[in-house]
């Protein structure tokens, strides 16, 4: 026995000999890359193994590194991860570069041909870094561009339903539609869903931003030009491309939890990211989001007086219920806010080495989130349940008396029906709910070679979809009465493409650079049909829907093509072109093209422009969305609703079937790089654009009630600057650094300059009016701009964002013909206050919107009429009951605003790393 363990400790001596023998140390030094500073707690890990250490307090390192292992993976909290090979003496010193400083030197994937870092490229960019999008304190990835990009806007809007499921959002004010979305470079599907409120983004879908996780992200690069000639369709405004976390060197936790000071909205949420090393040879990263989001919400008073004006005969009798009711509940019961949001995301990204020069990779995503808003709130004055939501209960008082029973009473469940009078005593009405349940995924998988017959090649498949699907609660279909049910399925939507690309580039002389490619893509759009219950008659109350006879599934596909050229004439001179060509099954082709250039005057300052064409394709949504019912009205059938342009609704009109909108753009600008932490660039754009698709106004002929449809009914013309200037880097004593950052962009112009009145003239209707025009040109902020600090002393980071928004104008529906409204300009302050504790875990508190702020609009005299409007204070009061439904939505108006109603918001985060 002890010769046995005797045998076993040799052995085991030996083994340690060998592994030693295999090993070899290797030490350095870390310090920051600026200040030449030493940095305590930086994490030191031998690539492809778990092998690590940290930094001393001097940055000092030892570690054993085994003989088959060449590179080494440092990384700290608030600087760039670098990669770095061991050289023969085992020695290195590295300088670590702060993350803040990565604007001008990231390598940009956006555009075709050969890869340039900001400096380099001939048009206006914009990079930010997952520490960017944090600090700005917003969860979701849209809201936090919103505080970070100032020509990207997206708000909520008051009214929510199946809008709960998406904000539209947009760049340069030209709506999701016209800025494409990719995920590592490959084209993110859109939302099945088209938002139909009359507000900003009327009319338009796009790609569902708040689906992609945060801190899954490795950065943004946001081409701020037109460049449908290199993508096709969508790519009007820009390109957003989300560039996924890759490689590996750490699993990561955070932890995050806040609400609004005043309305509730108390939110929670885990993030985790983990992946591994595959070897030498390839990675594989994988991320979850849990969050839980309560709904916020405001309750303001009702006015009286103009809801019996609205919501009743208006008689002495109804004004005095009206105003008994409002005395006990003087916000109507209603509810005003965000909806509660609960969301479960996933996501893998990963590749791997396949020979000396290509590489296969793959990602995927799916997300699911379920969403309950609330309808306004149905008041005994307005609406009757008939006995369906509530218990009768006999000795119920009768709420026109203002009597409302022994106090702590349950009201809401008392109610008996006087059938003889129409009364309901003790019946105080009923919120109808929306809830929401979205689906929403994508995935890409290909192959990238770099030395193929001196070709580099991109060959990938991309598919993704999105599905909703509602549910309406706690409200009756009225037509059918005592035989209603309470809970209805009206229905929802579809929306799926699959992708392939081609893409193929070549130095084909020394400064001659050529880019090929192909792309094939299908698309199918599907309405699903409601029970029968749920559009019957009038509908379910708040939310009707979909007949059967407008349920329908529609495809298309299309294939295009580009090539492009790119040739640097002189190491300062550089001019490129493209050309594509597409073609659609369902209207036809486009052919568009692209022009660029770039000149260098010394090494600080950088002269730009470029020229281009462009389209987008009418989405399947546009085309075949349709919302119509049918009705008896005279005897005859009228069709009232949302017809679309193949319906016999749209030939008794003469609606023409869409085709595709039309775009030119201009833009030149400069970069001024005099040091190395200081530099600025400004853009001016302009985008003109023809048969832009709109919306149209509801209209009445002999035929049809109420109808309305998508038509190509107007020719805009955006023009604007955009400014970004950065100052780095500043030393503030020995251990305190300042960042400072601007950002800013102008609408110089954004006006209808045609197109409607011939649409109005050829139907002889008010398809196009006053509301539509304000919701493509002004309903965006005139200009908004970012002045940021960020300040770190030692372990403390302090981060201070002012966000100034301009003035946003609406034509509100209700409003006086006579009157505009327009938002005062509003500064929104954010701060976050982080503190790293260790190498491995941080903390940060965000208040944003920290002096709460709310959106403030005025009514603005149009003509003399208007002028006497405002200087009657009963008509103003008119007026502002109009757009406010009464007092329900005062701070935002029925339309929306250009910032948020919530006010002062807090979020608290712990990250983790290990």
């Amino acid at each position: 026995m002890r010769k046995t363990i005797l045998l076993k400790l040799v052995l085991l001596l030996l083994v340690g000999i060998q592994a030693m023998a295999q090993n070899r140390t290797v030490t350095g030094s870390v310090v920051d890359k600026s200040s030449n500073e030493a940095i305590a707690g930086v994490n030191v890990v031998v690539k492809g193994t778990t092998i690590g250490t940290a930094t001393d307090a001097d940055g000092k390192f030892s570690l054993s590194v085994p003989e088959s292992s060449n590179t080494l993976i440092i990384s700290f909290i608030g600087y760039i991860t670098m990669e770095l090979t061991i050289p023969p003496s085992n020695s290195v010193l590295v300088s670590l570069e702060s993350a803040v400083g990565q604007l001008n030197e990231v390598v940009i994937s956006v555009g075709r041909g050969s890869e340039r870092t900001i400096t380099d490229t001939p048009l206006p960019i914009d990079n930010l870094s997952v520490a960017d999008l944090k600090s700005s304190g917003q969860v979701s990835f849209d809201k936090a561009l919103q505080y970070r990009v100032p020509s990207f806007n997206t708000v909520n809007t008051p009214v929510n339903d199946a809008t709960s499921l998406f904000d539209p959002y947009e760049i340069r004010n030209l709506g999701p539609s016209r800025t494409l979305i990719l995920i590592n470079g490959k084209r993110k599907n859109l939302t099945s869903l088209v938002y139909t409120q009359t507000s900003p983004g009327r009319g338009e879908t796009g790609a569902d931003l708040s689906a992609i996780p945060t801190d899954a992200i490795k950065r943004v690069e946001i081409l701020r030009d037109g460049a449908s000639a290199q993508y096709g369709s969508d790519a009007i405004a820009g390109v957003m491309n989300i560039i996924l976390k890759d490689g590996y060197d750490a699993t990561t936790v955070s932890i995050n939890s806040g609400s609004t000071l005043n309305y509730g909205g108390f939110q929670y949420g885990i993030n985790y990211n983990s992946g591994a090393n595959l070897g030498s040879k390839g990675f594989l990263n994988y991320h979850m989001s849990l969050t839980r989001q309560e709904a916020a919400i405001r309750k303001d008073k009702i006015d009286a007086l103009s809801d019996a004006r609205d919501l009743t005969d208006n008689s002495p009798a109804s004004i005095a219920q009206v105003q008994n009711y409002l005395s006990k509940y003087a916000d109507g019961n209603n509810k005003n806010g965000t909806p509660d949001n609960t969301s479960a995301k996933f996501l893998l990204n990963g590749a791997f080495d396949v020979g000396a020069n290509s590489e296969i990779y793959a990602n995927a995503a799916y997300v699911y989130r379920k969403t309950q808003s609330n309808a306004n709130y149905r008041q005994p004055y307005w609406r009757i349940d008939h006995g369906l939501l509530h218990t009768p209960n006999p000795s119920a008082p009768d709420y026109t008396t203002n009597s409302y029973g022994a106090p702590g009473s349950d009201i809401q469940n008392e109610f008996v029906a006087d059938k003889a009078a129409g009364v309901y005593r003790g019946y105080i009405g009923y919120q109808p709910s929306f809830d929401g349940d979205l689906t929403d995924y994508n995935g890409t998988i290909g192959i990238r070679s770099q030395d193929i017959g001196g070709w580099k090649q991109d060959m990938s498949l991309t598919v993704g979809g999105n599905k909703m699907l509602f549910t309406v609660n706690n409200t009756i279909n009225r037509s059918l009465r005592s035989s209603s049910p309470v809970s209805f399925k009206p229905g929802g939507f579809s929306f799926n493409h699959v992708v392939g690309n081609m893409d193929f580039s070549k130095a084909i002389a020394d400064n001659v650079y050529l880019a090929i490619g192909s792309e094939f893509r299908t698309e199918t759009y599907q309405l699903i049909a409601g029970d029968t219950a749920s559009y019957s008659g009038e509908g379910a109350n708040s939310f009707p829907g979909f007949q059967e006879r407008n349920a329908i599934k529609a495809t298309r596909y299309n294939i295009g093509a580009y090539v492009d050229l790119t040739w640097d004439i002189t190491e300062d001179f550089l001019i490129g072109g493209t050309f594509r060509t597409e073609n659609y099954s369902d209207f036809g082709s486009a052919n568009v093209f692209k022009a660029t250039s770039r000149y260098k005057i010394g090494e600080s300052v950088t002269i730009r422009g470029a020229v281009s064409t462009g389209f987008r394709a009418p989405t399947l949504h546009q085309q075949y969305l349709s919302l119509s019912q049918a009705s008896f009205s005279g005897g005859d059938i009228i069709i009232t609703g949302l017809a679309n342009n193949y319906s016999r609704e749209a030939a008794l009109l003469g609606v023409p079937r869409l085709k595709a909108e039309k775009s030119t753009n201009l833009s030149f600008g400069f970069g001024y790089n005099p040091m190395g932490n200081f530099s600025l660039t400004v853009d001016y754009y302009s985008i003109d654009i023809t048969d832009r698709i709109v919306y149209g106004n509801e209209v009445s002929n002999a035929y049809v009630n109420n109808i309305s449809f998508f038509v190509n009914a107007a020719e805009t013309r955006t023009s604007g600057v955009d400014l970004v200037a950065s100052y780095r880097n500043i030393l503030i004593g020995p251990s305190a650094k300042l960042h400072l950052n601007l950002a800013g962009n102008y609408t110089l112009n954004n006006e209808l300059v045609g197109g409607w009145q011939g649409v109005n003239e050829q139907f002889g209707l008010p398809i196009f009016n006053d509301t539509q025009e304000a919701l493509l040109t002004t309903s965006r902020p005139t200009y908004k701009y970012i002045l940021g600090a960020d300040l770190s002393i030692k372990k403390l980071m302090l981060n201070l964002n002012n966000t100034l928004f301009g003035p946003t104008s609406f034509n509100n529906a209700d409003l006086s013909n006579d009157l505009g409204l327009k938002f005062e300009p509003k500064v929104v302050t954010d701060l976050t206050i982080g503190y790293v504790l260790n190498s491995n875990a941080n903390i940060s508190l965000s208040i944003q919107n920290i002096l709460n702020v709310m959106p403030k609009y005025n009514l603005k005299p149009l003509n003399d009429a208007g002028r006497a409007i405002l200087e009657d204070p009963a008509q103003v009061a008119e007026q502002v009951s109009y757009i406010t439904f009464n007092g329900r939505y005062p701070v935002l108006s029925y339309d929306g605003s250009h910032f948020s109603q919530m006010g002062t918001t807090f979020l608290a985060q712990f990250n983790y790393k290990f």
